[in-house]
């Protein structure tokens, strides 16, 4: 089945855009394909460390906050972007579909969060005063669209922000994929409102997770949430993640539709 030319271009478009936008991984382990109607994200076998990650844990949640950049450039281009996860079983290594469906009318949320998208990464640990609840509960919401949990944790004795884990319901490769996404979504929104977000992936036992979280929930991410300087203010902030080592090369904003 050919493609028509407008609608590859469009495709082609957003598969830019959004490897140049941020992730949660060191490495790009991934790589979007356009094909008849659709564009496929697939596991690159040629980037993928199975000795470091034998599950693709990491490569699901990866794969899951490029997805957020894919949708966010295309709702810049009008598009509504329909995603299924794990689309066909017997192509394990097809982590998701994005079709373009009908048009959309794009939101300020999604500007500052695509406008979060070309930023330059800023290195360093977090550090700052703890962001006010009402929004961190923000946040909450933002991780709730994605179908995750965000879980305020009691503060630890050495940290100065707020410490929170995401969770989901379940440890499938889905749910993998559902966590990187709503990770994405967070740390863009973070950084929309003037805050660091640190992260680490979840792994054994996370302090103080029973007393905050209801049975079936795991967790995914550990996040430590403080403020830029003495308040949160909106389309302000910057990002930085320990598990984050991309380059910081210059982001091109994202061509005109024709």
């Amino acid at each position: 089945m050919n493609v028509p030319a407008a609608v590859r271009a469009s495709a082609e478009r957003l598969v830019v855009a959004a490897t140049m936008g941020p992730t949660v991984h060191d490495v790009h382990a991934w790589r979007f394909k356009v094909v008849s109607g659709l564009i496929e994200v697939h596991a690159d076998p040629a980037r993928f460390r199975p000795s470091h990650d034998p599950a693709g844990r990491g490569l699901h949640l990866s794969s899951g906050a490029a997805l957020v950049n894919l949708r966010l450039a295309a709702a810049q281009l009008g598009h509504e972007a329909v995603v299924r996860l794990l689309p066909d079983a017997g192509r394990p290594s097809v982590l998701a579909s994005v079709r373009l469906a009908g048009r959309h009318r794009i939101s300020r949320e999604e500007r500052l969060l695509y406008a979060a998208t070309l930023r330059p990464f800023r290195a360093g640990p977090a550090a700052g005063p703890c962001p006010p609840l009402p929004v961190v509960d923000e946040l909450a919401g933002e991780v709730r669209l994605e179908g995750a949990t965000l879980r305020r944790l009691p503060r630890g004795p050495h940290s100065t922000g707020q410490r929170a884990v995401l969770t989901t319901r379940g440890d499938s490769p889905a749910e993998w994929l559902r966590a990187g996404q709503a990770l994405q979504r967070l740390l863009l929104s973070a950084a929309a409102r003037s805050l660091v977000a640190s992260f680490v992936y979840a792994a054994g036992d996370v302090p103080g997770f029973e007393e905050v979280t209801e049975p079936g929930e795991t967790p995914q991410v550990l996040l430590e949430i403080t403020q830029v300087g003495d308040a949160a203010t909106p389309a302000a902030g910057r990002w930085t993640g320990r598990t984050t080592a991309a380059p910081a090369t210059a982001r091109a904003a994202l061509p005109a539709a024709p």
